[in-house]
């Protein structure tokens, strides 16, 4: 079996509201081989985002740990968590996150900019050319529809190689048959890299495609199938 990507252990996250602690995760353990794909399911309010920004080190959980691409993110400083985010890891976001100001291709760019490797344009059109956009480079976001905008959220996620992905709800803000075409693709892509693919989805077919379903219920994993 791949080494792990990402290493989940008795991750416990509470909040605090008024005199009363609400506990969102509880006692969360899995842990993720490279290469392979895994699906966090379960109702709305089960924890599935608050489990995703932790696992990225968007937050950090009241007890447990996580190890995410050999670093133990509770070692790490919230410069260094930023570095490891940059240079390992992708986002898809339900709301797409595009840069309302950049064009397509600028906003593709961005990662590999950030890194200072050149040919960050070049590698950004020959990306937006796979997803099918190779005639949009110069469109904003709101000269671009809502698939299309993902479209250009899953090149940006792909650019710098990433050896794990999270995605949240890729296509949730997507029609039935959009949202579709948005998943062929990001399956694509994630196969030809090789990327770990982590995504929280309440899109039971989304989920059925990946090798491994995690199930969460009120807050704690309630069923954890690998499809082998």
């Amino acid at each position: 079996m791949s080494a792990a990507v990402l290493e989940v252990r008795g991750l416990t996250r509470t909040y605090r509201s008024g005199h009363r602690e609400l506990t969102v995760l509880r006692d969360v353990t899995f842990s993720v081989p490279a290469g392979t794909t895994c699906a966090v399911v379960g109702p709305s309010g089960s924890g599935k985002t608050t489990l995703l920004g932790l696992c990225a080190g968007l937050d950090r959980p009241t007890a447990g740990s996580v190890v995410l691409d050999g670093e133990p993110l509770d070692r790490l400083d919230e410069d260094a968590r930023a570095r490891l985010r940059r240079d390992r890891v992708g986002f898809v976001f339900q709301t797409f996150q595009l840069v309302p100001t950049l064009s397509a291709v600028e906003n593709v760019a961005v990662p590999l900019e950030l890194r200072g490797e050149p040919g960050a344009r070049e590698r950004a059109a020959e990306l937006l050319d796979r997803v099918g956009l190779g005639d949009r480079l110069d469109h904003y976001p709101v000269q671009l529809s809502g698939g299309e905008q993902q479209r250009v959220g899953l090149a940006r996620a792909f650019i710098h190689r990433p050896r794990i992905l999270f995605a949240d709800e890729p296509t949730g803000n997507l029609d039935t048959e959009t949202g579709a075409a948005v998943a062929d693709l990001l399956f694509e892509l994630n196969q030809e890299a090789g990327t770990t693919l982590v995504l929280v989805t309440h899109d039971a077919d989304l989920a059925g495609r990946c090798r491994r379903v995690i199930r969460l219920r009120a807050g704690a994993v309630a069923a954890d199938t690998d499809g082998g």
